[in-house]
């Protein structure tokens, strides 16, 4: 289970790059967050798992939602 979770952060990870759209790649880096705190969990690390769900999937995706949102867009669509 934890090598397809490893494959499946990996995956959301390139997507997150390489997303045209800047709140769908937040939505993969929280994705990602929640993945890895599986795998701390998973590890019996469950101190590890709830930082990186606090922090990784709640504190940094709000930030960075909040960031695309007072941010202008520069392209035209």
């Amino acid at each position: 289970m934890i090598p397809a979770l490893l494959v499946f952060i990996l995956l959301l990870s390139v997507y997150a790059l390489f997303s045209p759209d800047l709140l769908y790649g937040t939505i993969a880096l929280s994705a990602t967050s929640v993945a890895a705190a599986l795998v701390f969990y998973m590890c019996h690390a469950p101190d590890m798992a709830i930082t990186e769900a606090a922090v990784g999937a709640g504190l940094s995706t709000i930030i960075y939602v909040w960031a695309i949102r007072v941010t202008e867009r520069s392209d035209r669509r």
